[in-house]
C-alpha cells in the first residue's frame, strides 16, 4: 500500500511539474527520527501558491507517512531572498511495533519561512516550520517541525 501511494504521489507531482512555473525537491526535517518529504510547489499566479508535499519519517520502533496541503502567500524581503506564510492541513498514518499497532491522523495548521531564489540559478532554497494540530487518534494535539527545502525550478 505504501508503494503504490508513493508512485500515485510521485506520478502526479512529476505530471503537473512538466508546466512552467513549478519547483520539484524535498524537506528535510528536523525532530525524532528520520524526516524527509518529496515537496512540490505549483504557483497559482501573482504571489500565491500551492505546496503539496509526501513525507515519511521512522525510528527503530515507529514509522510515519503523510501527505501535506499548504497554500502559502509569498514575499520579497530583499533582492532574491523571500518568505512565505501558509494554512495547510496534513493526513497522516502512524505505526508502532513494526507495524502490529496503527493511527490515522488528520491535522490543521500553518507554514512560515524564508526562501533563496537566484535567478539565474535552477535551485532554491528554503527553511521553514510548519505548526499542526492534530484531531485524530493516540497523537492528537499541537506537533510542529522545522526542515530545510532544496528544490529544483522547473
Amino acid at each position: 500500500m505504501k508503494k503504490v501511494l508513493f508512485a500515485l504521489v510521485m506520478i502526479v507531482a512529476l505530471g503537473l511539474g512538466a508546466t512552467a512555473q513549478n519547483n520539484i525537491g524535498v524537506r528535510l526535517g528536523a525532530g525524532s527520527g528520520k524526516n524527509a518529504e518529496i515537496s512540490w510547489q505549483h504557483n497559482l499566479g501573482g504571489a500565491n501558491r500551492l505546496e503539496v508535499d509526501f513525507g515519511w519519517a521512522g525510528h527503530e520502533h515507529w514509522a510515519y507517512y503523510n501527505l501535506s496541503g499548504v497554500y502559502q502567500w509569498c514575499g520579497t524581503i530583499t533582492g532574491p531572498l523571500g518568505w512565505y506564510a501558509g494554512l495547510g492541513a496534513n493526513l497522516g498514518m502512524y505505526s508502532w511495533n513494526n507495524g502490529h499497532n496503527s493511527d490515522f491522523g488528520v491535522a490543521l495548521g500553518g507554514q512560515l519561512g524564508i526562501e533563496l531564489n537566484i535567478s539565474n540559478f535552477p535551485l532554491q532554497f528554503t527553511l521553514d516550520a510548519r505548526p499542526m494540530w492534530n484531531f485524530l487518534g493516540d497523537n492528537a494535539g499541537f506537533g510542529w517541525g522545522a526542515a530545510l527545502g532544496i528544490r529544483f525550478k522547473l
